[in-house]
């Protein structure tokens, strides 16, 4: 109960004092020391701001910038080596299509040497089959105009024999046919 009258005894005096009905910071009657704390605090907290936490946010700052310089450069150089690298793979794309062209070209060209060798091989065989074709047919064609005359003659005798019922001797059959013929 001794804590419970103190207390209601300085709530009174408070109210006392606050009579006049002014908010206590802007009672002029405690200005002065108001702007005795206003200055002490502003001049700790300039304090702290220009020895603690400005060097702290510097030095954060300055980690991060050189930190971003590090990276751009980096990336820049990345980029520089893949740029390297496209050229390289480009120039080597390049080159495999020039010698896949002068490959094909090889093959084109060889195929076509074997191709011309195989034609004039069969060219020459066929040539060869056509001249003993050739010969044969010559050959046959001798021996068919010189058993003409005979089988002409034969003939002749037959058709005499059965037309007229005689026979002909085979000198005057030869000796007709031949003239016949234009012999």
């Amino acid at each position: 109960m001794l804590v419970s009258a103190a207390l209601a005894a300085t709530t009174e005096a408070s109210h006392d004092a606050g009579s006049a009905g002014v908010f206590p910071p802007f009672d002029s009657s405690t200005f002065a020391s108001q702007l005795l704390w206003l200055i002490i605090t502003f001049g700790i907290f300039y304090y702290l701001m220009s020895k603690v936490i400005i060097p702290r946010l510097s030095g954060i700052l300055g980690t991060r910038r050189d930190r971003i310089a590090r990276d751009l450069d980096e990336a820049q150089r990345l980029k520089e080596d893949s740029d390297a690298a496209l050229a390289a793979y480009e120039q080597e794309l390049a080159e495999a299509r020039k010698n896949a062209g002068n490959i094909a070209q090889e093959a084109r060209e060889k195929a076509k040497t074997e191709a011309e060798a195989q034609r004039s091989k069969a060219e020459a065989s066929l040539n060869e089959k056509l001249a003993g074709a050739e010969k044969q047919i010559a050959t046959i064609k001798t021996k068919a105009l010189a058993e003409v005359d005979g089988i002409a003659a034969d003939t002749a005798a037959e058709i005499v024999r059965q037309l007229v019922g005689g026979t002909v001797s085979k000198a005057e059959i030869t000796k007709a046919v031949s003239a016949a013929a234009g012999k």
